[in-house]
Parts: C-alpha cells; sequence; structure tokens
C-alpha cells in the first residue's frame, strides 16, 4: 500500500480547506500516519485507497476546523481603502490566507488553487467546505462523499447546492487559464519590467480599470487604477527604486517574487514579497501582495539577491 503516493494531492485538498500551506502539510503528515496504523482494516472492497485517505483526510481537517478561524484575504473583512498614504501596519491577530507554491507539487496536485476561489471557499462552514471541494474539484460521487462524511446523498447535495450559492460569482477554477499561458505570462512579463523600472505610468496600462491589489498581513485593499497608482508611487518613495524580481507561480496562477534594494548590502537586494496576479484580456485585475510570514522559505526563495533574476 504506497500511502506516499498521495501526499501531493492530499496537502492540496487540506490547503482548499484550511487555506494554510502549512497546516495542511502538517494534516497530510496526520492523515498518513492514521492510515498506516489502520491499515490492518482497509477494505479495498469496499473503497480504492485513495477513496479511503480523502475519508480519513476529511476527518482530519474538520477536526482541525473545529478550532480554526477561517482565513480571509483583505477584501473579504472590509471594505476598499481611499487613503493610499495609510499606515501599512500589519493585523497579526488575522489569520490570514497563504499563497500555495506551485513548485513544490504537481501539476495535477496544484490545480484548481486560485486565490479567489480558495478564499471564497474559506467563508463556508467546514462540512459544507469539504463537499464542494470533493464534489466539484476532486468529482467523488455524492454517494462517496456521503460515505466519506457519515451523512447521507440527500445532505450532501443540499449543503452542495448551499455551497454553490456562497461562492457564486468567483470564477471556477477549471474556467481559468493555466499560470504558463503565454499571453498571461507576457503580460506579467512586462509588469516585472515595469516595477523594477520604477515606471508607474507603464504599471497602470497594465492594469484593468477596476484592478484590486491587496497585502497580507495588512489589512488594507485598494481597487481602481488610481488608487493602485497613488500606492505604488508611495512604495517607491519610500522604498526607493532599482528593484529586483524574478518570475514564479502560486496557486497555478502568475506570479512575482519581489526584491527590494538593500543599502546595507552594496548593490543588492532583500527578499520584500511575493505577488500573485489575476490575469484578464492582457489586463491584471487583481494582485495579493504577500509579505511576511516565512513566505520565501516556503516558496524555496533566496531571501537575498545581487540582482539579476528578472524572468528566472
Amino acid at each position: 500500500m504506497d500511502l506516499e503516493a498521495h501526499r501531493a494531492e492530499l496537502t492540496a485538498y487540506c490547503y482548499r480547506m484550511l487555506g494554510s500551506v502549512h497546516d495542511a502539510e502538517d494534516l497530510v503528515q496526520e492523515t498518513l500516519l492514521r492510515a498506516w496504523k489502520a491499515r490492518d482494516q482497509y477494505d479495498s472492497s469496499r473503497a480504492s485507497v485513495r477513496t479511503w485517505l480523502y475519508r480519513i483526510a476529511t476527518n482530519v481537517c474538520l477536526t482541525a476546523l473545529e478550532s480554526r478561524k477561517r482565513r480571509p484575504l483583505p477584501s473579504g473583512i472590509g471594505a476598499a481603502s481611499r487613503d493610499t498614504e495609510a499606515p501599512l501596519k500589519p493585523a497579526l491577530d488575522v489569520p490570514w490566507l497563504e499563497p500555495f507554491p506551485d513548485s513544490r507539487f504537481s501539476v495535477e496536485a496544484r490545480a484548481d488553487l486560485r486565490l479567489a476561489w480558495v478564499a471564497a471557499v474559506q467563508d463556508l462552514p467546514a462540512r459544507q467546505r469539504a463537499v464542494l471541494v470533493l464534489r466539484d474539484v476532486l468529482e467523488f460521487s455524492a454517494s462517496e462523499v456521503a460515505e466519506q462524511l457519515d451523512t447521507t446523498v440527500a445532505s450532501v447535495n443540499s449543503a452542495l447546492q448551499r455551497a454553490r450559492v456562497t461562492v457564486r460569482g468567483v470564477e471556477k477554477p477549471e474556467a481559468v487559464r493555466e499560470a504558463d499561458d503565454p499571453e498571461q505570462r507576457a503580460v506579467v512579463e512586462r509588469y516585472l519590467r515595469a516595477f523594477e523600472d520604477a515606471d508607474v505610468p507603464a504599471l497602470v496600462r497594465l492594469l484593468a480599470d477596476d484592478v484590486i491589489m491587496e497585502m497580507p498581513p495588512v489589512p488594507l485593499w485598494y481597487q481602481g487604477r488610481d488608487d493602485y497608482a497613488r500606492f505604488m508611487e508611495r512604495v517607491f518613495r519610500m522604498v526607493g527604486t532599482g528593484w529586483s524580481a524574478r518570475l514564479t507561480t502560486a496557486n497555478g496562477q502568475p506570479a512575482m517574487a519581489a526584491y527590494a534594494p538593500d543599502p546595507a548590502a552594496d548593490g543588492g537586494h532583500r527578499a520584500h514579497t511575493l505577488q500573485v496576479f489575476s490575469v484578464a484580456e492582457g489586463l491584471v485585475t487583481a494582485n495579493v501582495v504577500f509579505a511576511g510570514g516565512g513566505i520565501f522559505e516556503t516558496f524555496g526563495l533566496p531571501a537575498v539577491s545581487g540582482g539579476g533574476l528578472a524572468g528566472q
């Protein structure tokens, strides 16, 4: 019984449920340990190993969610700010949604993980969350999900309907193009060059009219090209110009690791933020800017740079 072969997809599942890569990895470890201890009880005539593991993982996640708060993005807890000079004070008491490091997992495991969708799922009660992910993402049958949750098919179908109403309006994961789509990558590459040049007008030309920028753990968020531009002018005024950046992906979306100029490093740069983009019709529609929390380490990115990282 090869339990380890399922680790990646179980991690993605637990991430969808809890919104945290670190929590997901801990819960998958617990899932596999429980499965190993109960391996003599597994009955192949009742379920595949994969289905059996998802039942264990679901129970582990539901138990964990009893003592955990939901993980939002800033846009999920308040109105957009119009003050682009507001203090950037982190709200460290909020367990913010974390980005998912694509490079550490297989293509199959990291599908259907877009930030906006995962954030919407966090608004659901735990069992509705499980039903939605198991049915609409992992495509288990209603009867399989009922078995995994120790409930009835009717209850599963009812929970699924309620969950779909809650996430209605958020683009379905499978409807979104891949992070390595050439057109999307070209847009983000142009954004990266403009960012490194501190060229705010060039950045603005790449933005949709109602673009959103949010910056967990700072609870502020902005909407619209004008506020986005004013905030970027503030960033370059505060931190300086001469940034370095590199392309990556997170949550199946194009992303950029930004390195701020570090005067103490003789021309070098220090890790600053991981920026995850949504792109539609050739324009950036959203940028979620993650800072702190060991994000660069989680993504296997260096903490310092001597420059020249663009496009790597």
